[in-house]
């Protein structure tokens, strides 16, 4: 057997999966126990089930969720995928989210149901391959990006707490020309900040001023991205990183990064010489892609359903942090 053949067969012999992370205005999802007599029997899951022959993924879910559940899908958001290899099979698990349906849900299949929240998973056992979605599932849809040697520190402070006020929960500190010694004054009084109101701050690119200030993680460049070989400590909290083309992605997808942020979409005044993506573009590039996205580049609040139509987790924005304190 040659290796095409036999990438082939490894390929036709992953099962198609569907899953459903069904999510409440509050922010709450749905987890569902394997009743007994299945495998796994007793472990928590997002509902969902395999598709079937010349099933298109959408009718596969609402066809799954009409019979475990009772509910018809009115509004689902393709969302991330991910590649699993339990010792009966490799699973490959296209989640969607469902923030709209009819019905009232129902344990059809007399499986457990209750209703989690991102920061206090408080069931067991969870099948394993959906460790990385609960983690995802703690990311906002809005990842704010400082500019404090822009428009001031002061002025950035003042933006920064009202829009952490106004429900802003992640913030991204990316300071290129500041002083290091007022970079890490800054940093720190903007953890000080988000404590206050339980949002998390990520340092851009320097690790050791992410541990040395208490950072909830740190932010990659694709420079950076591009020339490692492995995910910083996974002590600092959340990794991010900047990716552009499908090489980032790639690389980032290996490390098993937490998320990307992928851009510019449109015009910006920060690249001005650099092509925009486009979302039809962006929307290619994100496709099957295992962890979340964020679009970046010239987008406001008005843009965030748009993205995650086309599949993305949220938004980042720098300038668009002035409108999210207005």
């Amino acid at each position: 057997m040659n290796s095409a053949t036999a990438a082939s067969e490894r390929a036709s012999s992953v099962i198609e999966v569907v899953a459903a992370v069904i999510l409440r205005p509050d922010g709450q999802f749905l987890l569902t126990r394997r009743p007994g007599g299945k495998l796994y029997s007793g472990y928590w899951e997002f509902p969902g089930g395999k598709v079937e022959k010349n099933e298109t993924l959408l009718h596969a879910l609402e066809r799954e969720l009409w019979e475990e559940l009772g509910i018809q899908v009115t509004h689902a958001q393709r969302w991330i995928t991910r590649v699993f290899t339990y010792p009966h099979a490799t699973v490959r698990l296209n989640f969607f989210r469902i923030l709209a349906w009819d019905g009232k849900l129902e344990a059809r299949e007399k499986q457990g149901l209750f209703w989690q929240s991102p920061q206090h998973v408080d069931v067991a056992p969870i099948l394993p391959a959906n460790a990385p979605i609960l983690r995802a599932l703690q990311l906002p849809s809005i990842y704010a990006i400082t500019q404090a040697s822009v428009i001031g520190i002061d002025h950035s402070l003042a933006q920064i707490e009202v829009a952490f006020q106004q429900g802003l929960r992640l913030l991204q500190v990316r300071e290129k020309t500041m002083d290091k010694t007022l970079l890490r004054d800054f940093s720190s009084e903007v953890i000080v900040l988000a404590r206050k109101f339980g949002a998390k701050v990520l340092i851009n690119s320097d690790i050791e001023l992410a541990f040395e200030v208490g950072a909830d993680g740190v932010h990659l460049t694709a420079s950076q991205l591009m020339s490692t070989s492995k995910r910083p400590a996974i002590e600092l909290g959340f990794c991010g990183a900047s990716c552009h083309n499908v090489e980032e992605l790639y690389v980032a997808e290996e490390l098993a990064l937490d998320f990307v942020v992928l851009g510019p979409v449109q015009a910006t005044l920060t690249h001005s010489n650099i092509q925009p993506l486009g979302w039809n573009r962006f929307s290619r590039l994100i496709q099957g892609l295992s962890m979340p996205v964020y679009a970046l580049g010239g987008l406001s609040k008005e843009d965030l359903l748009i993205a995650q139509e086309l599949g993305a987790h949220g938004i980042a924005m720098m300038r668009g942090i002035s409108k999210l304190s207005s």
